[in-house]
């Protein structure tokens, strides 16, 4: 759409009109309904040596107590200030020190967090604990009360991500803290998988909320997974070997408002061009690779990442991932599920 003309006259109406907190659409028009996804967001990478450096200097300045979550946001470069990722979705760093607890509270952010770095720390959500490894995937529901410990003797690290930015959106973020550090267990240890994850449900078990009752994916059983289809060689042009996390009842996404994915790319694979409407983050958790980020104009964006490294590929931008020297294995989320459930969400294979 082609801007209008400018006039004396035109210029009194709109000042005329902005007394009484109206505006003129025409003037708006071509930036609020565009030809195709348009923001501000762009293609970025973090180094989680580097993050993990910032981090054990936070570790020296302030205690998770008083922090009530040490995190380090990541702030898409073109978003500065807003505490997004994407347009629509956080992304954080959370480090608990040796001795120390994260104290229970609870909110309507849903969260997810993806282990990094680190063995023997736990996570308890609504009651039950969880203990954390490496690339395990942990759901926090909303308004869970949840609250994280670390009785091993090294640090741990993982990747928060939450749908802040939607909640504020829609301006219904609620939040309580508990009366003391440690919520209550009254369940024991892998209750809720022995109940939901053994494709088994409690024989009165009614209906099913938007997030998994399961809360933890661990790692070994998702890489196992990985390593047995792998043996079909039924691999994706586009995505390699990719599947989604799911909730056990609904069959799915494990979660109401993020996607979460794992996926397998093998030694010296390099996927087709792929693009979404669904901004996402990549994080791998094993091997070496690059990313090649191609925007709607402008250069390619090369990203050359390794196992914790943290990327994020904008809506409809082109990409193509190649695995380096091994297997790569990636997690990825993204608002995919907000996107389906609006009949909003479109991809491109390179042959639409």
């Amino acid at each position: 759409m082609a801007p209008t003309a400018d006039t004396p006259e035109r210029r009194a109406f709109y000042d005329k009109i902005d007394k009484k907190n109206l505006t003129a659409l025409w003037l708006s028009l071509a930036d609020l309904v565009t030809p195709e996804p348009r923001s501000a967001c762009r293609a970025a990478s973090w180094r989680f040596q580097d993050i993990r450096a910032y981090m054990l200097e936070a570790g020296g300045l302030i205690t998770a107590k008083e922090a009530e979550r040490r995190v380090l946001v990541l702030e898409n470069p073109g978003l500065r200030g807003q505490s997004k990722i994407t347009t629509d979705l956080y992304a954080g760093v959370q480090l608990v020190m040796p001795g120390e607890v994260a104290p229970a509270h609870r909110h309507t952010q849903s969260a997810l967090r993806f282990i990094l770095e680190g063995e023997g720390a736990y996570t308890a959500v609504n009651g039950e604990r969880t203990m954390m490894h490496e690339g395990d995937f942990i759901i926090t529901p909303p308004w869970a009360w949840h609250d994280h410990g670390n009785p091993s003797p090294d640090p741990v690290f993982w990747l928060d991500g939450l749908d802040i930015p939607v909640i504020q959106m829609l301006d219904a973020s609620f939040a309580e803290h508990l009366d003391v550090d440690e919520q209550p267990i009254i369940r024991p240890v892998g209750d809720s998988d022995a109940r939901y994850g053994q494709n088994l449900l409690p024989v009165d078990h009614r209906g099913g909320g938007g997030t998994s009752p399961v809360f933890n994916y661990p790692y070994a059983r998702t890489r196992e997974a990985l390593e047995r289809l792998r043996r079909t060689a039924a691999w994706d042009p586009c995505h390699g070997l990719k599947m989604r996390y799911t909730n056990p009842i609904t069959g799915n996404h494990a979660m109401a408002t993020m996607a979460t994915f794992i996926q397998l790319l093998p030694k010296n694979f390099a996927t087709a061009t792929y693009r979404s409407t669904d901004a996402t983050v990549f994080v791998p958790i094993e091997g070496r690779g690059r990313s090649i980020i191609s925007p709607r104009s402008g250069e390619d964006v090369v990203i050359e990442w390794g196992k914790r490294d943290i990327f994020v590929v904008p809506s409809w931008h082109r990409v193509r991932h190649e695995a380096l020297d091994g297997d790569a294995v990636i997690f990825s989320y993204s608002d995919r599920p907000i996107q389906e459930a609006l009949h909003l969400f479109r991809e491109d294979r390179g042959n639409a």
